[in-house]
């Protein structure tokens, strides 16, 4: 939600004149000039419909994490041997799994995480190796949502009604911001 201040900068941003947020919020262009002025204390409906058209066109434009996941998900099972993740993970060439158990994800296996099981020679199963569960979000969620959690987590979920739908990585991420 907007403070009544940012109306002159999400407009700006979205490129927009007075008079076309005005046309579309079904408000006069001498409104949106008082207001953002600060000449006027408008009243609660009008700046409720003048920011539901300035979200709606901010998020019109945006990319949903469906649009950029993966929806061939490949994982591995938590009882699974630490030496058929290292094959899952050559022959696809990716650097982590997420750990399946019951149809639910329940953690993440990476290439880090395997090393460290290997160089202290303990681990067997990828239950004993894994960290926990990626992040999940719904098919809609924004580029923006996905970018800020990549950022903490090498991997997001995508879900569907409480399915797994796809995964979206730093990689994928990347990838579609140099694909243009």
């Amino acid at each position: 939600m907007y403070d009544i201040d940012d109306i002159k900068r999400a407009r700006k941003k979205l490129g927009m004149t007075q008079f076309e947020l005005a046309k579309r919020a079904n408000v006069s262009q001498s409104l949106i000039a008082k207001i953002e002025a600060k000449r006027l204390d408008p009243t609660y409906t009008k700046v409720k419909q003048i920011f539901r058209v300035l979200e709606d066109l901010e998020t019109k434009g945006q990319v949903a994490a469906s649009q950029i996941m993966n929806t061939k998900v490949i994982s591995i099972d938590a009882g699974a041997e630490i030496r058929d993740a290292i094959s899952l993970m050559k022959k696809h060439q990716i650097s982590q799994l997420p750990v399946m158990e019951n149809s639910h994800i329940t953690g993440l296996v990476s290439e880090g995480l395997i090393l460290d099981a290997l160089m202290e020679q303990k681990a067997r199963t990828v239950r004993e190796i894994m960290a926990d569960a990626p992040p999940a979000v719904p098919k809609n969620a924004s580029l923006d949502m996905v970018s800020s959690l990549l950022r903490h987590c090498p991997m997001v979920v995508v879900t569907e009604q409480g399915k797994v739908a796809g995964v979206i990585t730093k990689s994928d991420l990347i990838g579609k911001a140099y694909k243009g």
